[in-house]
């Protein structure tokens, strides 16, 4: 079985050292040793946690849900796919609630850039700053414009 000292498993795997210490230290990965002289090194079944840590982090999931899924991957009968499931629902719905507030927020830019003159005028009057000061409205956003 091969065995990876930590940079190479960093550089194979396209992270950082710093990165494969953190995933220790919160207990997500663990080194299979150390060489004689204090190196960490891996084998083939941490190589394959790191890649599903990856992934899943690539995915969006936060590393209490990793190390949720990591638990049921290592005793699958512990849990159910639906417990899985659960975890992966709630994460595409906190997306959904972030990809609704993205748009909240590139609508009301859109709106400050379309309200802005562009031009020479100096910055004082410029109706972005004035927006952001609180001084008047964003455009077509009045109701939120004084809470």
């Amino acid at each position: 079985m091969n065995t990876y000292r930590i940079g190479e498993l960093a550089s194979a795997l396209s992270c950082s050292v710093e990165t494969l210490r953190y995933y220790e230290r919160e207990g997500l990965l663990t080194a299979t040793g150390r060489s004689s002289n204090g190196y960490r090194f891996y084998n083939e079944d941490a190589v394959r946690q790191l890649k599903f840590i990856l992934r899943a982090k690539a995915m969006g999931f936060s590393l209490e849900d990793i190390r949720e899924l990591l638990a049921i991957r290592v005793d699958p009968k512990a849990a159910s796919c639906g417990a899985v499931r659960d975890i992966t629902e709630h994460k595409l719905q906190w997306v959904e609630h972030k990809i609704a507030e993205l748009q909240r927020f590139r609508d009301a830019l859109q709106r400050m850039v379309n309200a802005c003159c562009g031009g020479d005028v100096p910055a004082e009057h410029c109706s972005i700053l004035l927006a952001l000061d609180d001084q008047h409205p964003i455009p077509g956003n009045e109701e939120h414009s004084r809470d």
